[in-house]
């Protein structure tokens, strides 16, 4: 019988494995890593940076916009069980509240995948306050 923490150990680290292989380096220099694992979604830690911040220490929409992409991507590497090359078709953003001095948290979740197109919803919460910070859809083409 397998033991449920060894797969979600072996999931994490095989989804932290393919943001080094399968990402351009500007994705990779965010610094994500992958927290935590469910059957069709990813939480990643996007950990504040001076590099990330915007004036008054604020975390930048574009850091965000990239960080819900990325998230998006692995959490549909979780649905299939393996890399499938796709796309973004759409990734609509709305910016709920501005953070500082925290990491974020980063959940993504496929809501639907066909064998076309696949639909996800991400959040971007304070990871001490928990508040919710951004809001995204996405639609990708599966290739």
């Amino acid at each position: 019988m397998t033991n449920p923490e060894t797969v979600l150990s072996n999931d994490t680290a095989r989804l932290q494995a393919a943001l080094s292989e399968l990402f351009a380096p500007w994705v990779q220099a965010l610094g994500l890593r992958v927290e935590e694992t469910g059957e069709s979604c990813v939480v990643l830690r996007l950990p504040t940076s001076e590099q990330l911040a915007r004036s008054g220490g604020m975390l930048c929409g574009q850091a965000m916009m990239a960080a819900a992409d990325t998230a998006m991507v692995l959490a549909l590497i979780q649905h299939f069980g393996e890399f499938r090359p796709c796309t973004t078709v759409q990734l609509s953003t709305s910016f709920l509240r501005p953070l500082s001095a925290q990491d974020a948290l980063v959940e993504a979740r496929v809501l639907r995948a066909g064998k076309a197109l696949a639909f996800g919803e991400i959040e971007l919460r304070g990871a001490d306050d928990g508040k919710s910070v951004c809001r995204a859809s996405t639609t990708y083409a599966l290739l």
